[in-house]
């Protein structure tokens, strides 16, 4: 028998051995310029983000206890009164004046505020607007000549720890023994209630040179900021001289308003990871920042 004829539309016999495909691309060399330019605009958008939407910040003292307490960790939105030379995230600018897209804070907001001539933030609630002739007699806020509702509450106990030692000289006395067997500082605290309806507590250790302050008017963009921990916040009735903020300050000083509480530790914390778990405060994340309103006592 002989073989049938191969025609020219007859597929050529499989090769037995086929060689292994080439790779189609082969890894080249690293585009460093590449990769630096994805760095880049990854470190753009966190502090466009940071400047201009929302930034974390960390609580470094007691001036605004019992609200906020050292260590805890919260959310500053950025957008709510506009922005201004403070927005940038590390405050590289001079002072420029006016606010893009500005609105005034409203009265029992807390806000962060850079101090003239620093770069650094401080956190403190607006008491006084534009306009305002606003003092202070014997620790009773005195708005329009109008004296601010106060009310004693019932004291209340911190935990201390290692961001909240109740130390002697701030707190004289406060230190108790609860009924657990744990340390606590006992504080005595007044609400207070704005001309707007929004009440906040505050504590008053006694008298203290922070107590009288003013009467001032307060100038046309500016605002009055005060501290909660009324005895021991360098806010409007501390001069510079003293870390204060040195009276009213103008709104392009303000950076944000302080919204929630995300998460809050008590200072003793190790390089052991299991005791960061240990740190953590309880009951704090999530809490908001906004005043409560209520209706003004007459």
């Amino acid at each position: 028998m002989t073989a049938p004829d191969m025609t020219e539309n007859s597929p050529p016999p499989a090769d037995q051995n086929p060689a292994p495909p080439e790779a189609d691309a082969r890894s080249g060399p690293v585009n460093w310029w590449h990769e630096v330019r994805s760095i880049a605009l990854l470190i753009l958008a966190v502090l466009a983000f940071h400047s201009f939407v929302a930034k974390p910040f960390y609580i470094p003292s007691e001036s605004m206890m019992p609200v906020l307490l050292k260590g805890d960790r919260l959310v500053v939105s950025k957008f709510p009164y506009g922005w201004s030379y403070v927005s940038p995230s590390f405050h590289p600018l001079p002072f420029l004046k006016g606010r893009v897209f500005g609105h005034m804070p409203q009265r029992g907001d807390i806000v962060i505020v850079s101090p003239q001539n620093r770069r650094e933030d401080y956190i403190k609630r607006v008491i006084g607007l534009p306009g305002d002739i606003l003092e202070v007699r014997g620790g009773q806020i005195i708005l329009n000549d109008r004296p601010v509702p106060q009310k004693t509450l019932k004291p209340v106990r911190v935990p201390i720890d290692g961001n909240a030692p109740c130390p002697p000289l701030q707190f004289p006395g406060a230190r108790r023994t609860g009924p657990d067997g744990k340390s606590y500082c006992e504080l005595p605290v007044k609400q207070e209630v704005l001309p707007n309806g929004k009440t906040y507590v505050t504590i008053d250790m006694g008298p203290s040179a922070l107590d009288w302050y003013g009467p001032v008017r307060i100038p046309p963009h500016h605002v009055f900021l005060m501290g909660d921990n009324r005895d021991n916040s360098a806010d409007s009735r501390a001069p510079l001289e003293e870390n204060g903020l040195g009276g009213p300050v103008p709104w392009e000083a303000i950076g944000g308003r302080a919204e929630f509480i995300t998460f809050s530790l008590d200072g003793d914390a190790t390089w052991n990871p299991v005791s960061w778990l240990h740190a953590l405060r309880s009951g704090r994340a999530g809490n908001s920042l906004r005043p409560r309103s209520v209706t003004v006592p007459q």
